[in-house]
């Protein structure tokens, strides 16, 4: 069944992401768009630069490293221009390419994804 794509923002594989600190400052940075994560992550170098906080809370988190409680903190967010806020789980991502990762909690809030784009491309294998 197709649903109703109306009012769906289209974004890429990767996607300029602001963080908003209650309004006393703004950090943008290209953000991973991972459809196959539930959750939504931040680096936390990033996480302790700006600030951010209170951590609400923590979660069991599965990744390609395997199970690990992680704390939680909300981050409001802009993403193509839609405000929103989110609670990502906080996470060594200094060896990943991104500092922060985009999720099923943020993405099902009206985006959809095309692979066709990307800020940062892949080398071309041909």
């Amino acid at each position: 069944m197709i649903k109703n794509l109306k009012n769906k923002v289209v974004i890429g594989l990767d996607e300029y992401v602001t963080i908003i600190d209650n309004g006393k400052k703004e950090e943008t940075v290209i953000a991973r768009i991972d459809s196959g994560a539930e959750w939504s992550s931040i680096d936390e170098k990033l996480f302790e630069k700006l600030s951010l906080g209170p951590i609400i809370g923590s979660k069991l988190i599965k990744s390609a490293s395997g199970k690990k409680r992680r704390d939680i903190v909300k981050i409001k967010i802009r993403l193509k221009g839609k405000e929103l806020m989110g609670q990502f789980n906080i996470a060594d991502r200094s060896r990943l390419k991104y500092k922060m990762l985009i999720g099923h909690d943020i993405l099902m809030q009206g985006f959809l994804i095309d692979p066709s784009i990307a800020i940062i491309k892949k080398g071309n294998k041909n």
